[in-house]
């Protein structure tokens, strides 16, 4: 595991002093030895953030919510590299904070692999919808439909 200091150029300060998930994807990306598959970025008590985008890729509304859309981790499907940031799961028993880093690791490596988000409830691949809540009420499995697409 290496420690690496987070790129000055993902830095943001526009509602709240936080972090461009997709840039510090792309720095992990760059910097991953071509002996790796993956990689997994852990932030630890850092915020970072996505632009929340409909179907269309615009900017979902309201546009100023979601411009600057906190988010537990961010991977890109298909990619090469995921993110997440303990931020959001801190405050908790050590039991429920370990199981939300896992089920979110999981979640975006998964994306790396291929999938989208599943509207299947207990699914790994479910959509958090804006709460932490749903992360602790998933399971650690992929549904039947997800497993099959790997």
């Amino acid at each position: 595991m290496n420690q690496k200091k987070l790129s000055k150029k993902a830095f943001v300060n526009v509602k709240k002093l936080r972090y461009r998930a997709g840039s510090l994807l792309v720095e992990l990306s760059k910097n991953r030895p071509d002996s790796i598959g993956f990689v997994l970025g852990i932030i630890i008590s850092k915020d970072i953030f996505t632009t929340k985008r409909d179907s269309d890729e615009n900017i979902k509304n309201p546009k100023l919510k979601y411009a600057d859309w906190g988010v537990f981790g961010l991977g890109y499907k298909s990619g090469t590299s995921c993110i997440i940031s303990t931020f959001r799961l801190r405050n908790v028993k050590t039991d429920l904070f370990i199981s939300r880093v896992q089920k979110i690791s999981v979640h975006e490596i998964e994306h790396n692999l291929g999938l989208d988000h599943c509207e299947t409830e207990k699914c790994t691949m479910q959509d958090a919808i804006e709460t932490i809540s749903t992360v602790d009420y998933k399971g650690y499995k992929l549904c039947e439909k997800c497993y099959q697409k790997i």
